[in-house]
């Protein structure tokens, strides 16, 4: 797959082309880089309906060519390498989207196929609500 990074989109566009293609798995930006096996707080995390251009560190504008056979540190290191946005991945797991900081050396295809089976498996779920991993504010 292929998406057009440029000032003028907003980041909410972005977020459905990825989604599209992994239907399992998400991309949130940041407003600042994070290392290898490391997650970033809520508090760091850029509203969707914000444009590119307030959000990243560089102007460069181009194509970020994605593959399923693609780790999700070569996609987060090549949004920030390239175009200075910094993202991470989340996988679907039943009713919760939850990092992949720790399993970031996985393909996309692998993360979507693990996200696609926990997430068939609503039977395991059946008391969660809807909740959203990435508010780890909320965490007890």
């Amino acid at each position: 797959m292929e998406i057009e990074i440029n000032n003028d989109r907003i980041l909410s566009e972005i977020q459905k082309e990825f989604n599209t293609e992994f239907p399992y798995l998400k991309i949130e930006f940041f407003d600042t880089p994070h290392l290898r096996k490391e997650a970033l707080p809520k508090s760091k995390m850029y509203p969707v309906s914000r444009k590119v251009a307030v959000c990243r560190k560089t102007s460069v504008s181009g194509i970020l060519e994605i593959d399923k056979s693609d780790t999700v540190f070569k996609v987060e290191e090549e949004f920030w390498s390239h175009f200075g946005l910094s993202v991470q991945v989340f996988r679907k797991s039943g009713n919760l989207w939850i990092e992949t900081s720790l399993t970031d050396s996985w393909t996309l295809d692998r993360q979507n196929k693990e996200g696609m089976e926990i997430s068939n498996h609503k039977d395991i779920y059946k008391s969660a609500e809807d909740l959203d991993a990435t508010d780890r504010d909320k965490w007890a």
